[in-house]
């Protein structure tokens, strides 16, 4: 794997006087091992304007020296970590210019273990391909729309099961989408998406 350039600015979360980021009820979208060392790719939330929440994505290199432990401080090992999980997370500010960054992770502290997401099925309303947005719900029921966050790692199955794209889906398409259990308080209210599957 090759990375070249670093970027160390604290850009993408809060930081600490150590140069670290720490992040909180961040959600484990995807683990891939080499030798050793594991390759855990979060999403987390950053607040924005207008009670936006900006989703951002960084692999977290995890080695042997990486803190892991569950809510109750008992010791966990990388193979514990499981996609779906929340998790607390503390890592380097120093990050490849890859997309998503990677970063050295210091500290994970599993905060369930369980996967932590709702099922909502309904029409889709709007597709924003340009901010990677999904609106589902009634045109005029702003109290049924929700608008879903789609990130590198979301799965979108067409009705057949195959995979697709954002931009190919259609508005008055009905869908399952599984995402996460929690909710901005914005209108209308923002989760992030894990899977999206056009029923009909």
């Amino acid at each position: 794997m090759k990375e070249i350039e670093i970027c160390n600015c604290n850009c993408n979360g809060p930081s600490g006087d150590d140069g670290s980021i720490r992040v909180q009820d961040a959600i484990i979208e995807e683990i891939n091992f080499i030798d050793r060392i594991g390759h855990v790719t979060i999403s987390y939330g950053i607040p924005g304007d207008f009670n936006m929440i900006h989703m951002e994505l960084v692999t977290l290199i995890v080695s042997q020296d990486t803190v892991i432990r569950n809510e109750s401080g008992r010791s966990l090992s990388m193979r514990d970590l499981r996609e779906g999980m929340l998790v607390d997370a503390v890592f380097s500010s120093a990050m490849t210019m890859s997309i998503p960054p990677q970063a050295r992770a210091f500290r994970i502290t599993v905060k369930n273990s369980v996967n932590p997401y709702d099922v909502t099925v309904d029409n889709v309303l709007r597709v924003d391909t340009r901010n990677n947005f999904l609106y589902t719900g009634t045109l005029n029921d702003r109290a049924s729309q929700i608008r879903f966050v789609i990130t590198n790692a979301t799965v979108i199955l067409d009705r057949r099961g195959r995979r697709i794209n954002l931009r190919d889906l259609r508005v008055g398409e009905t869908v399952r989408v599984e995402h996460a259990n929690f909710m901005t308080r914005s209108i209308p209210p923002q989760t992030t998406a894990f899977r999206v599957h056009v029923l009909f």
